[in-house]
């Protein structure tokens, strides 16, 4: 197995632990930090393994914007106090199913399982 192909079943993982811990919906996840830390966790693990993966599989997956990934990334891992719990919760609702689906597509293309 392919080191892309490792990362992507990693980020998948992150994916599905974050679904997991969102699953009961924006007010548990606003009313449990615990909830928050974990999902934030898991956004940095993923976005941390998103940017290790290499040039060729980023060019299969046109889709993603990779600079905003690593921007988010960096807020994540150097702004923690400061986190803007709203727009942790709108990526959950709105880019994690769309990295979530550019991730398969892309574990597909390389002979991921």
């Amino acid at each position: 197995m392919s080191n892309d192909s490792i990362l992507v079943r990693y980020v998948l993982e992150c994916i599905s632990r974050i679904e997991e811990d969102a699953s009961e919906g924006r007010d548990a996840f606003f009313a449990s930090r615990r909830i928050q830390d974990a999902v934030v966790r898991n956004l940095q693990i993923m976005s941390e393994s998103v940017q290790r993966l290499s040039l060729e599989a980023r060019n299969l997956t046109p889709e993603v914007d990779w600079r905003s990934l690593a921007a988010f990334r960096n807020v994540l891992v150097h702004g923690y106090l400061g986190l803007d719990m709203e727009r942790i919760w709108k990526s959950v609702e709105e880019d994690v199913p769309d990295l979530k689906r550019s991730m398969v597509d892309l574990s597909d293309r390389i002979g991921g399982s």
